[in-house]
Order: C-alpha cells, then sequence, then structure tokens
C-alpha cells in the first residue's frame, strides 16, 4: 500500500524543510504535522521530546507514511536513534525515520577549509551536542563550537525577522560564537526557523565564512535515499500532493504557515496520544 512522505516539527520551523523537500522531489505526496500546542519542544527533556515524537511517528504511520522526516533539529537529536533502534522495529520494521542532522554533518566536511566549524541553534538543540557528536563521528578532525540563539525563533514566529530591530540579536550571537573561534570558517543554521533570517545573517557574518542552512542539504539526502532504497520509494504516493496538520488551532497554524511558505494554505486539526 502506498502513502505520503511524512514531515514533522514540533512548530512551524520543519515547513522551510518541506519547502525544499518539495521543489526538489515535486511529483510526491506529502503530510506535514505540527506539534503547535507543545511547541516549543527546545527547553524540554530528552524523555519529553522522545516521548511527543513517538506519537507523531505514530500518528504519522496511521496516516500510510512510509517513511518520515524529523524536520525538528531538537526531535532529530532528543529522540531519532531511539526511535529508530528501539521503537520502529516494534512498530514496523519496514518503515523508516530520518532526521535532518546525519544529511547536514555529512555536507560540511567537504566545505570547511580551516576545520573550524561553529553551530548556531535553540538552547536545547545546542544542550543536546548532538552535532558535535555526530561531526566528530565522521571527521574527527574538526573543532567545533556551538552558541545557542534564544531570540531567533521568537523574532520569526512573531514575524520580526525582517525588523531592524532583528539585527542586534544576530549580530549578538554571531559575534559570541566568532570570538571565541576565529578560525571558524563555516557556521551550521542548526534550526529550521533560521532560514528566515539567512539575509541578515549573512551581512553579519565576515565573507571567508560560509553559512550553511539545511533545506536544501536534507531535500538532496532524501532524494539520494529514496534512489539507493527503491523498496521504500515504491510505496510512496506521488501525486504531488500536500497535506498539514496542527495539534493546535487550525486557523492559527494557517495564518502563521504564511510566513514560512509561499501562498496560503488549509490545515486540519490533529490529536496525538
Amino acid at each position: 500500500m502506498q502513502g505520503s512522505i511524512g514531515i514533522f516539527d514540533s512548530g512551524y520551523g520543519g515547513l522551510t524543510i518541506l519547502e525544499q523537500i518539495r521543489r526538489k522531489l515535486p511529483d510526491y505526496d506529502y503530510v506535514y504535522l505540527g506539534d503547535n500546542a507543545r511547541s516549543p519542544y527546545g527547553n524540554r527533556s530528552f524523555e519529553v521530546v522522545y516521548s511527543f515524537t513517538l506519537q507523531a511517528v505514530k500518528w504519522l504511520f496511521a496516516q500510510g507514511c512510509p517513511l518520515v522526516i524529523l524536520a525538528c533539529n531538537t526531535a532529530s537529536a532528543k529522540a531519532l536513534r531511539t526511535i529508530q533502534q528501539r521503537d520502529l522495529p516494534q512498530i514496523d520494521s519496514s518503515r523508516r525515520v530520518l532526521g535532518v542532522i546525519r544529511p547536514t554533518v555529512e555536507y560540511i566536511g567537504n566545505i570547511t577549509c580551516s576545520r573550524h566549524v561553529g553551530i548556531l541553534g535553540t538552547p536545547g538543540t545546542i544542550s543536546s551536542g548532538s552535532y558535535p557528536i555526530e561531526i566528530n563521528k565522521l571527521f574527527p578532525d574538526i573543532t567545533v563550537e556551538s552558541q545557542d540563539c534564544p531570540m531567533w525563533v521568537p523574532l520569526v514566529e512573531n514575524n520580526e525577522h525582517n525588523d531592524c530591530g532583528a539585527d542586534y540579536f544576530i549580530n549578538k550571537y554571531i559575534d559570541r560564537i566568532l570570538c571565541r573561534d576565529k578560525k571558524i570558517d563555516t557556521l551550521i543554521l542548526a534550526c529550521t526557523h533560521y532560514p528566515l533570517l539567512e539575509k541578515k545573517i549573512i551581512k553579519a557574518i565576515p565573507v571567508n565564512v560560509k553559512l550553511v542552512s539545511q533545506g536544501i542539504l536534507v531535500a538532496d539526502s532524501l532524494a539520494d535515499y529514496l534512489y539507493r532504497h527503491p523498496e521504500i520509494d515504491i510505496r510512496c504516493k506521488k501525486n504531488s500532493e500536500c497535506r498539514f496538520y496542527t495539534t493546535e488551532s487550525e486557523e492559527k497554524f494557517a495564518s502563521m504557515a504564511s510566513i514560512f511558505l509561499k501562498g496560503k494554505i488549509k490545515s486540519e486539526k490533529a490529536h496525538l496520544e
């Protein structure tokens, strides 16, 4: 039986991942689920994030999804590995759950010359240590510096990311991380909200520092994955349809989604348990 590719995020940021995936793979069907009623996940414990994420994965599986992308750095950091190793074999070993951290990490090894990399993320993602751990697994010669940016998500979700007031908080965190390691030549935007701040971030960093955004990397990685796993690809519907679900207000979700996506959408209510 065929089903849609599931895209999950704790809130709205995963819409930036979905947008890039749909550009890369426009023929596929997608179901987006935002757990907006319990967002943000960043300040929650590993146990709570895991529990919430597992509920979301099970819900998407119930919608018929053969493949689920955790388009959320916090969920990828705190829940993905446990779900893959412990839960999938019991739920349905033929389905797959993938995250956004690994595709990002695999890419940076090829673009950093100084071998000094900076991570910009939410407090939850940074405190998890997932990026340094994954980077050091693949590229033990790379030095990693991390910086949490607690004000960046509120700027986006309050639609103030294009205002001049946002420049203060962007410069504040950029200056902090570059002052701690002046050899950094690559910065990773380890939050799916941050692409909306990309233009301002580029202005705030030196010209020799490369900025890595996740959307395109995740989309390319997914396309490669489906090519290498035809047994999963054949189970994915290809009618170019996309449905949106939220655990909060459908009207609020549709309104907020317009900040992240071009055009209006219609969303439906999802109940996780």
